[in-house]
């Protein structure tokens, strides 16, 4: 049987209600706990309760968690009461503070929350530059998308190149066709040459502006016009030096630099090109003709982005070549130091009148040996020199230049100070066969160093005005390296061209690149073709000579060559 509830010794009071005042005589003799609140209440007060049963005395509020402490729930606090046997467990509670009182998060609806609610939650990152490479993925992947579709649209239709651009010379019905080469025997072939020969050095060259390298898209500047300056583009034949050599038994085959460096990348060539090639003797002469693209500078050859076809638009391919190669000619004057102190060499320009203001550049007449019985001489530009240690550097000066970002999908204002990397191999994709050239000529003319300038219309609309952004130095044996340009496979190609065209008969050739194949053709034309007076009527696409079927690449002449009269090469300057 359990036993009774034992309530203590209860003070009496005789003088009235409630406790005696006197309780401290019987403090000691009572058996309740000390310091036991007294709770008045009124009659006013609704009494919920005289006990509460289900309080926990180690944590009050377990029962009921959402509940506050209120002044009704003071009255069953014993805590404060030391011989409550809570007492010691308030003890230690007392030094405890509780630092965040904010409450728990809600938790999230889903399958996925049920396993991670003891997973610490990290707080969203939302930075400006994750948020712009999730703009700029989205506006790419709708860029392939719109490819893809309109690539699936024009399965049936041609390649672009084939579609777009047209020969750069009209053939004409007399021609005749001798062969035709494929690219895809250009990479095999490898030829070494020794080191070249300085026979001559003409020209003048100004001091590069060192403050150019230190340009950036925050401090542009704004590229100048130099139209009293005269820019000289002669070939080959009409060279009064090279005539002179020629005479002088010097060498067997005469070209320029530009004229060799169109050999040495033609692999990496789109649009159509031509060379004119003239047989004299025993000497051969590579020449370009009249307002030949050579003179230009392509821009977008290799790239995927179609440009406009209507030759009038300011983005048409040949707008562009006309702006890039006005652009190239005066960003190499605008980076110069013109205070008038001019590095002279043995003779001056040969192309210049006395008294004539030219630009700053320097012709290295070159010769290299290909044989035991034959050697190339070709005329080599450098336009600027640095001295550095008290040693004269040369450099060739080149620009690249932004004409809409939405052509190249990179906005050179925003990407040349944080991702140039990603800039160069932007044009490196589009202008491949651009910035091979260059370095092919910087390659020839032995210059110590090649600058390039990232030159970017003011604003897309306007091809008129331009503005320098940037300037970056490179070494040309390392640039080559570094776009794959192997000089030894660049040497086979000059040197199994030439030796083909030294196994011609005397006379007049053009070497076509043709504009939808990767592949050269070498014409024989009458010897007035691309003279004053020979006058080329451009035939309609329908009526000019079709090149034969892919089976027959390596075709031969089928009729007789006609007798060419030997063209003597005139020794006066």
């Amino acid at each position: 049987m359990v036993g009774g509830l034992e309530v203590g010794n209860v003070p009496f009071n005789p003088d009235g209600w409630g406790p005696p005042d006197a309780t401290t005589a019987t403090a000691s003799t009572t058996t309740l706990p000390l310091n036991v609140p007294f709770a008045p209440f009124s009659r006013s007060e609704k009494i919920g309760r005289i006990a509460d049963w289900t309080r926990n005395v180690n944590n009050p509020n377990a029962s009921r968690p959402n509940a506050n402490k209120t002044a009704s729930d003071s009255v069953f606090d014993f805590t404060a009461d030391d011989s409550f046997p809570a007492a010691t467990a308030a003890g230690d509670d007392s030094t405890f503070r509780l630092v965040d009182g904010k409450p728990p998060p809600r938790p999230k609806f889903g399958p996925k929350w049920r396993f991670n609610q003891h997973r610490p939650q990290l707080p969203q990152r939302r930075d400006e530059e994750v948020e712009a490479r999730k703009r700029e993925a989205e506006k790419e992947r709708a860029r392939r998308d719109r490819l893809y579709n309109l690539n699936r649209s024009n399965q049936n239709q041609p390649r672009r190149e084939a579609a777009a651009f047209k020969s750069s010379v009209d053939i004409q019905p007399e021609w005749n066709m001798l062969d035709q080469i494929p690219f895809s025997t250009f990479s095999k072939l490898s030829f070494t040459v020794p080191e070249p020969e300085d026979l001559l050095l003409c020209g003048g060259l100004e001091f590069y502006d060192r403050s150019y390298d230190r340009i950036t898209p925050k401090n542009e500047r704004r590229l100048e016009r130099f139209k009293n300056r005269n820019f000289f583009k002669v070939t080959t034949t009409d060279d009064p030096v090279i005539r002179r050599l020629a005479n002088e038994d010097k060498a067997t085959v005469f070209a320029t630099d530009t004229i060799l460096a169109t050999l040495m990348c033609a692999p990496r060539s789109v649009y159509s090109w031509d060379i004119v090639i003239q047989r004299v003797g025993n000497k051969l002469f590579f020449d370009k003709r009249d307002g030949s693209q050579l003179d230009l500078l392509s821009v977008h050859e290799t790239s995927h982005e179609p440009l406009p076809e209507a030759k009038d638009d300011m983005n048409s391919a040949y707008s562009l070549s006309v702006e890039a190669a006005y652009i190239n000619q005066n960003f190499s004057q605008q980076v110069l130091i013109r205070d008038g102190d001019k590095v002279a060499f043995d003779e001056p320009n040969p192309f210049a009148n006395e008294g004539e203001e030219v630009a700053s550049v320097a012709y290295r007449y070159r010769r290299w040996k290909l044989d035991d019985d034959m050697h190339l001489v070709a005329r080599c530009e450098v336009q600027s020199v640095v001295e550095v240690n008290r040693q004269r550097s040369f450099l060739t000066l080149n620009a690249l230049n932004e004409f809409d970002p939405k052509y190249s999908g990179v906005d050179w204002r925003q990407k040349l100070e944080t991702q140039r990397g990603a800039v160069l191999a932007t044009e490196l994709k589009n202008n491949a066969n651009k910035l091979a050239k260059w370095t092919a000529q910087a390659l020839l003319a032995s210059a110590d160093l090649m600058k390039l300038g990232y030159v970017s219309r003011v604003h897309p609309r306007d091809h008129y005005n331009h503005v320098i952004l940037a300037v970056v130095g490179y070494k040309p044996r390392d640039f080559a390296a570094q776009i794959n340009l192997n000089t030894s496979n660049m040497w086979g190609i000059v040197k199994s061209i030439v030796d083909l065209c030294m196994k011609l008969k005397e006379g007049k050739y053009v070497l076509v690149k043709d504009p939808s194949k990767p592949q050269v053709r070498i014409y024989e034309v009458p010897a007035d073709a691309f003279e004053n007076d020979y006058v080329e009527e451009p035939l309609p696409e329908e009526e000019q000579v079709q090149p034969p079927g892919e089976d027959t690449e390596n075709v031969e002449a089928n009729g007789a060559v006609n007798d060419v009269e030997d063209k003597q090469i005139d020794a006066q300057a």
